[in-house]
């Protein structure tokens, strides 16, 4: 009896599995259109009141296939900002599912070739799917006009295309690229950089010598507060302006794992990589660094981005992050491509997830 009802589940397995063989085009049609169509809804509709992050990029220059370039979004309440704007960084908020075509704005820490150059597919893929009829706005220090005058000269062509393609009603020429907020930052001050209500946007000067000038940005809305250290060294500005923040997300890097790399590179005849290894740890912060500053500016929590070397290995991370978990008492974690991060208003929560 059982040999017999073992054989007729096979049975209808076997039938089951072939009926969704030959359907499977129709399967794969719906499964489409459901995916799409979710796609297509507002993500920020379903967001609670808050500020949230979404980690975009938490790479460097370093080639590493977990980690894309500097991108970090920023939504406080219903308005998208972008902080960075890595290569890739259109295609990773669009796997988070978000849209460009929300973006309010976009701010820039330095002109670094991995903070930039993805930001003429940012601006490009905004305009495209923009529908409020508002113009971005690129935020940045001294300089970020020449960056966008750039852009504007390298898509002057393709913005063309565009319009003739899909119709000015469509691609109106006067939405394409954006108009820029150029600011100054002097050392141990801050610049309001986006005042609105509830928001609050201040930009502070960074070290990462000989690259000037630097910045990061402060985030306050509604009494929650997200700090972004910009690239630098362990500095005494990002302390102060960490100063009992919700959040610190601070760039990272472990001299220990660089130093095998330069090591590699000279045993290799590879000199010219060799003078680069050692060069990039004196413009950034090691993962103790950010601890001691954290904790003593009193952060709730810490997470970190901009990870130099790559981690391809899990016990790397705890190479990478050394000491650093014992002297910062609060969470204190390596964040990843795809992480989301809440900070509901009204509360002290914190809430991690992924997209």
């Amino acid at each position: 009896m059982f040999r017999k009802l073992l054989l007729a589940s096979i049975a209808l397995i076997l039938l089951g599995g072939g009926i969704a063989y030959l359907q499977r085009t129709p399967i794969a049609m719906a499964l489409v259109e459901k995916i799409v169509g979710e796609r297509m809804q507002d993500p920020l509709a379903r967001l609670e009141d808050g500020l949230h992050v979404g980690l975009c990029g938490t790479g460097s220059p370093f080639p590493d296939p977990d980690r894309a370039a500097p991108c970090t979004l920023v939504i406080a309440g219903k308005d998208m900002f972008l902080f960075d704007a890595g290569s890739a960084a259109a295609k990773q908020i669009s796997i988070m599912r978000f849209s460009t075509g929300q973006l309010k704005g976009v701010f820039i820490t330095h002109f670094h070739s991995d903070h930039i150059d993805g930001l003429g597919e940012v601006l490009m893929t905004r305009w495209a799917q923009h529908t409020e009829g508002q113009r971005l706005t690129v935020h940045g220090p001294n300089g970020i006009s020449n960056v966008l005058q750039g852009f504007k000269q390298a898509y002057t062509a393709d913005t063309g295309y565009r319009t003739a393609h899909h119709g000015a009603a469509i691609m109106p020429n006067e939405l394409a690229g954006a108009d820029v907020n150029e600011f100054s930052v002097q050392k141990g001050q801050y610049t309001t950089v986006l005042q609105q209500p509830d928001l609050l946007i201040e930009a502070f000067a960074v070290n990462h010598q000989p690259i000037s000038p630097a910045v990061g940005y402060r985030i306050n809305y509604k009494g929650r507060t997200v700090v972004l250290s910009g690239d630098t060294t362990g500095d005494e500005q990002v302390k102060d302006a960490a100063r009992n923040a919700d959040l610190l997300i601070h760039e990272a890097l472990s001299p220990e794992l660089v130093g095998k790399l330069q090591e590699a590179a000279l045993n290799n005849k590879r000199s010219k990589l060799a003078k680069i290894f050692a060069d990039i740890p004196n413009y950034h912060a090691t993962p103790l660094d950010v601890a001691e500053l954290a904790q003593e500016a009193g952060v709730g929590h810490v997470v970190l981005s901009h990870i130099v070397p790559p981690l391809p290995l899990p016990p790397l991370r705890e190479v990478f992050l050394g000491k650093a978990p014992e002297i910062f008492k609060g969470p204190f974690r390596i964040g990843e491509d795809g992480d989301f991060i809440t900070l509901p208003a009204g509360s002290k929560d914190v809430i991690y997830s992924r997209r």
